[in-house]
């Protein structure tokens, strides 16, 4: 019989194989409208919510990331580093829930119709990301949104407009994940240990901002990517680091 580990493995596995057979053309699509928002001089602004929020920080500033993502990390919105008290997971669970909450994150910006909106929701359901995204959509930008979308159906969204995010969204990546998030039975419990949605959504990040960069650099767009500055005898990384630093401030002082 398998531990529990090998089953987390394999079930990683299934959903990793899962995005690569059924996910691989709406990647494409929604890799070919950023790549026109970053040409443009414009943003890829990323969002999320609690866990989902982890790949918003993987992709950038990250080794190997590159300038166009502009990160949109709501500080409350996280849990990551109090889990009661201050900014406990109770806070949490209650704001992402709040509708208006992310019309007034969406006030602290300034936009553009040629950006895109990156959203990250596992279920699609909480009304913090369907502010967001409605929001942006009246701006005039094309959302992009990335979950659990196959899993989700039949879920009540918590959004007055009666819809998830997945139904806002003009391009929806399904990350194959299981709605629960755990795959992994426990004798003698009830819930699952052995969460994929993370993986899941980082994976889909990579193999989005690798599309990006290839479609980038087939039309000769210069790239701004973060080196390795631990790489000995490269002396040039420091270098390459300050100018992908330079280039995202001249962006970010209209944002």
């Amino acid at each position: 019989m398998k531990t529990l580990a090998q089953q987390w493995l394999d079930h990683s596995r299934a959903v990793l194989d899962q995005i690569e057979q059924t996910q691989m053309a709406n990647l494409r699509h929604a890799a070919e409208v950023m790549a026109d928002s970053i040409q443009a001089g414009r943003w890829v602004h990323t969002f999320g919510c609690g866990h989902a929020t982890i790949p918003v920080e993987e992709m950038y500033p990250r080794i190997g990331g590159f300038v166009g993502f502009h990160p949109m990390v709501e500080l409350p919105l996280t849990f990551f580093t109090r889990i009661t008290g201050e900014m406990g997971v109770h806070q949490f669970v209650f704001l992402e829930r709040v509708e208006g909450y992310g019309v007034e994150i969406m006030k602290g910006y300034n936009f553009d119709p040629r950006d895109t909106m990156w959203i990250f929701s596992h279920s699609g359901i909480n009304n913090v990301n369907i502010d967001v995204a409605l929001e942006a959509r009246k701006r005039g930008m094309k959302v992009i949104a990335y979950g659990s979308a196959e899993a989700a159906k039949g879920k009540q969204t918590r959004h007055s407009s009666g819809k998830n995010i997945f139904e806002i969204a003009d391009i929806v990546v399904d990350t194959c994940a299981p709605i629960g998030d755990s795959a992994v039975p426990l004798k003698h419990h009830q819930d699952k240990v052995g969460p994929v949605s993370t993986m899941a959504f980082v994976t889909c990040v990579w193999m989005t901002v690798c599309t990006v960069a290839e479609i980038l650099a087939d039309r000769g767009v210069k790239l701004y990517i973060h080196p390795s500055h631990n790489v000995p005898g490269d002396t040039t990384a420091r270098q390459r680091l300050d100018e992908a630093l330079a280039e995202y401030k001249k962006r970010i002082a209209g944002v």
